[in-house]
């Protein structure tokens, strides 16, 4: 009598499906994931594009406004197109210097916003946190008050004594010591470097520590 061997090629495939799927699932969930760490971590340019496309769109319906009227033969409004256009390629004759560099000035500084708009990354004061089950974003002033905490400790000095900038690569620490009690900036740096490691922070910040030459009087 012979026996026929286990059909385990249907349950091997259905496996192999069944990876294929949580493996899309997992992929599809991080990208999910890191789309919502850059919302939070970035600012909106809807307002911005917002603005620019009102103020566009306002030109455009004035121009087009001010020659349907001169189509019809009637005044202008503020100022007849072609009599405009004819001022543009006359300039600078018929305006006087001091007016036209600061309408120059306004056009470049608008020009300028926008254009900072447009490539600059518009991060915002915020850290990732690392954490293998969800995400965790904190505001910059959140974390200098604990670093600005844990390097009150360690320099043994008053909380007004102490002033903690957190910036995106960078945390600035100043101290002013107490007078007659020396510290020690390396000890400051090894703590605060611990409270940011325990952090697990992303991305990675240097430390500066800076100490006042002068102290102040303790009570």
């Amino acid at each position: 009598m012979t026996t026929e061997p286990y059909p385990t090629a249907g349950v091997q495939d259905k496996d192999a499906r069944n990876s294929d799927t949580l493996a899309r699932d997992k992929v599809g969930d991080d990208a999910e994931m890191q789309r919502i760490l850059h919302r939070e971590t970035h600012s909106s340019r809807a307002g911005v594009a917002g603005l620019a496309a009102a103020l566009v769109i306002a030109v455009c319906v004035y121009a087009l406004l001010e020659s349907a009227v001169r189509a019809i033969g009637q005044p202008p409004w503020l100022i007849d197109p072609q009599t405009a256009a004819e001022r543009l390629i006359a300039l600078p004759q018929g305006i006087s210097l001091l007016l036209l560099g600061s309408i120059g000035g306004v056009v470049t500084m608008v020009g300028l916003f926008f254009f900072l708009n447009a490539v600059l990354p518009g991060r915002r004061a915020r850290h990732i946190l690392h954490d293998a089950r969800t995400a965790v974003v904190v505001d910059d002033e959140v974390m200098a008050s604990a670093l600005a905490r844990r390097a009150r400790i360690a320099a043994n000095v008053g909380q007004e004594q102490v002033m903690v900038v957190v910036s995106r690569n960078l945390v600035v620490v100043n101290v002013r010591p107490t007078s007659g009690i020396p510290v020690q900036p390396e000890a400051v740096q090894a703590a605060v470097q611990e409270e940011l490691d325990n952090m697990g922070l992303s991305p990675d910040l240097n430390i500066r520590v800076n100490v006042a030459a002068s102290g102040v009087i303790g009570a």
